[in-house]
């Protein structure tokens, strides 16, 4: 496993972490509390959309995230 990819997983389960403890949340509030960079955000979002682990819903102008 690359560098990266190994990174994206690990920030994956640091997202995982965040949204078991804290329920639903906005990308936004996502990024600032785990100091994320938007790259990092999305591509991690987008491992765990993947891997069916997160609910990703349209709202407004942006978006509200939550475990399966």
């Amino acid at each position: 496993m690359s560098d990266i990819t190994e990174r994206i997983g690990i920030t994956a389960g640091e997202i995982w972490r965040y949204l078991s403890e804290n329920g639903e949340s906005s990308p936004i509030k996502i990024k600032a509390n785990l100091g994320l960079s938007n790259t990092m955000l999305y591509l991690s979002l987008g491992w765990l959309a993947r891997e069916g682990k997160v609910n990703i819903v349209q709202f407004e102008y942006s978006y509200k995230i939550s475990l399966k």
